[in-house]
């Protein structure tokens, strides 16, 4: 069945142009164009499309408020912006309800990929009813107190890019909303950027004050809510698991952008249990309790209770926001790699890595740990590098004995 995309622009010269870009895509999608916000919604409510691709400055209703109704209405949709209009003021308010942005002019190939990719993620959640909730959310919520320091931060008179970098690195929301962001096109960076810091920096103190203090990119998680869960347990274990991800990269010698990747897909691998337990916190409780008492695997009890799992529903809301593809299979696959035809993959580091965090630290004591797929290693030629891993990892008691407080 072809994939339905809707492309909206207010200058019947760029619909055409579009037309004809796209002319190859006519066998794969079903194109309709529409030349207002208004014609665009109605196209919505008169048959179902996959994909919404909007101009931002339009009159009556701009791309931005299109991208909200849609989102309210039709969430199923992706949303994409494809605009030359970047100024920080259209760009603030098309943060939230904007999944992706490309900026134009735009290579017929870039098009067609963005397109495509949100196309796939799609795929990966097959239940409606969440896929759609997911595709709603418009920030993850962080811990309060990172919540709390960048927001004192930003308020000061002259605020540090280098301590707002520092906090956003330590956060997995607010890490993941800002890699969202450098890596779009309406930004101008060449190439993606892996390190939350160097996309602070990126993207100054001016963009990142409008958008943590105007728009409220980023929302404070109220722990107590998730009675049957240590959040603050998945912060750390997520940094630490990112931390040995790349170690392992630089031991393997992998390039600079492999270890980059490696980096963010480990800070990111878990992200779908906070999408799950924000999104469904009293199912969430009710199925940690059941998972304690029964010593279940949680991905397992989350496919029970769900239909699919944390993995598949990090992967999809990343995929979503257009972080590199390395990243969304990593987190897609991390307990379950498919298997190389050789070689050590982003996949497969942070398989090994998120396996040995478990192993030494008993991140949730009284559940079942995850399982290493050491066939998987021993195809991508690395079933003997384990025990070389595990002298990267710093146990509790090593920790201990050194003076070091857990982090």
């Amino acid at each position: 069945m072809s994939r339905r995309i809707l492309f909206v622009d207010d200058e019947s010269n760029v619909l055409q142009g579009l037309r004809r870009m796209l002319r190859p895509k006519r066998q794969e999608w079903d194109m309709a164009f529409a030349a207002s916000g208004e014609e665009a919604l109605r196209l919505l409510d008169e048959k179902h499309f996959d994909v919404v691709v909007t101009d931002m400055r339009m009159p009556m209703m701009d791309g931005a408020a299109l991208l909200h109704e849609v989102m309210e209405h039709h969430p199923g949709v992706a949303r994409i912006v494809l605009s030359g209009h970047s100024d920080l003021d259209l760009v603030v308010r098309s943060v939230l309800p904007a999944h992706q942005y490309v900026s134009k002019p735009c290579s017929p190939e870039k098009l067609q990929d963005v397109i495509s990719k949100a196309l796939e993620v799609q795929d990966i959640v097959s239940v409606d009813t969440l896929r759609e909730m997911v595709s709603r959310i418009e920030s993850l919520p962080s811990l309060s107190e990172a919540y709390h320091q960048l927001t004192e931060e930003m308020n000061k008179p002259e605020p540090s890019i280098a301590k707002v970098g520092e906090i956003i690195s330590h956060d997995i929301s607010m890490s993941a909303k800002i890699l969202k962001l450098v890596n779009s096109s309406f930004f101008g960076f060449a190439r993606h950027i892996s390190s939350p810091e160097q996309a602070v920096a990126l993207l100054g103190l001016k963009v990142i004050k409008a958008l943590v203090l105007s728009v409220n990119i980023f929302s404070e998680f109220h722990s107590e809510e998730l009675r049957q869960y240590s959040l603050s347990g998945l912060w750390d274990h997520s940094m630490r698991v990112s931390t040995l991800c790349r170690d392992i990269a630089e031991m393997e010698k992998m390039d600079a952008k492999m270890q980059d990747e490696c980096f963010i897909a480990g800070l990111l691998h878990d992200v779908g249990k906070l999408i799950l337990a924000s999104t469904f916190t009293d199912r969430y409780n009710t199925m940690l309790t059941q998972v304690r008492e029964q010593n279940r695997v949680v991905r397992w009890m989350e496919f029970e209770t769900f239909g699919t799992t944390h993995a598949e529903v990090g992967a999809y809301l990343m995929g979503l926001w257009g972080l590199p593809d390395a990243v969304v299979e990593s987190i897609a696959f991390h307990h379950a790699p498919m298997y190389p035809e050789r070689g050590l993959s982003t996949v497969g580091v942070v398989h090994a890595a998120n396996w040995l965090d478990h192993a030494y630290y008993v991140l949730h004591s009284n559940y079942a740990i995850p399982e290493l797929d050491e066939e998987y290693l021993r195809i991508a030629g690395v079933g003997d590098r384990i025990e070389a891993w595990k002298e990267l990892v710093v146990s509790p008691e090593e920790r201990e004995e050194h003076g070091d407080e857990e982090t």
